[in-house]
């Protein structure tokens, strides 16, 4: 049985003049961060970019690692901010956060899953009608749903209140179905 250290114990041991074990840091949290930073920018260079910025920021910082939070939900905090600030900079549409060029990235990077046709139609459809909502909804919604944070932990990432963020995802939600409505019509009932 291999015994894996926790985040914090990996924490305590960089912050102990351990520089090396950052790297077990970023090789459980790569995927993800790249993923995040890949839904924001649309493009894989710069989505790199951004993972490389997330990581190197984090690591300056991790001294100011509170741990009120997971690990995980500081790390997506600072990507989410330096997505925002990277988009920001190049003054890019951020109104869509996903695309059929993103899941051929994935693809490509070797981090989508060979999905069945109706699975890959299916999330084509919910990825179309992401792109059609405002930036803060589509962030929620893939924050929630792709990236399994809780809604205590969305609004830390967003740094909003939590009711906030609970009242922003049953109205992302609502506009995810109407958007689900005006590109499918009658069949968003088998898709849902």
């Amino acid at each position: 049985m291999q015994n894996k250290n926790s985040d914090i114990e990996i924490i305590d041991a960089v912050l102990a003049g351990n520089q090396s074990a950052y790297a077990e840091l970023v090789k459980r949290n790569q995927r993800y961060v790249f993923t995040l930073a890949l839904r924001f920018t649309r493009s894989r260079e710069d989505a790199e970019e951004v993972a490389q910025d997330t990581f190197v920021k984090a690591y300056r910082s991790l001294s100011s690692y509170q741990r009120t939070a997971k690990f995980s939900t500081w790390l997506y905090t600072i990507v989410y901010n330096t997505s925002m600030t990277y988009l920001r900079k190049k003054r890019l549409d951020v109104s869509s956060i996903d695309d059929e060029g993103t899941a051929i990235q994935l693809e490509s990077y070797g981090l989508a899953d060979d999905l069945s046709v109706e699975r890959k139609s299916r999330s084509f459809y919910v990825n179309k009608a992401i792109e059609n909502l405002l930036p803060d909804d589509a962030t929620i919604i893939n924050l929630f749903y792709l990236g399994e944070q809780s809604l205590e932990e969305i609004s830390q990432i967003m740094g909003m209140e939590a009711n906030t963020i609970k009242v922003k995802l049953h109205r992302a939600r609502q506009r995810l179905k109407n958007q689900l409505e005006i590109i499918l019509g009658g069949e968003v009932k088998d898709l849902i």
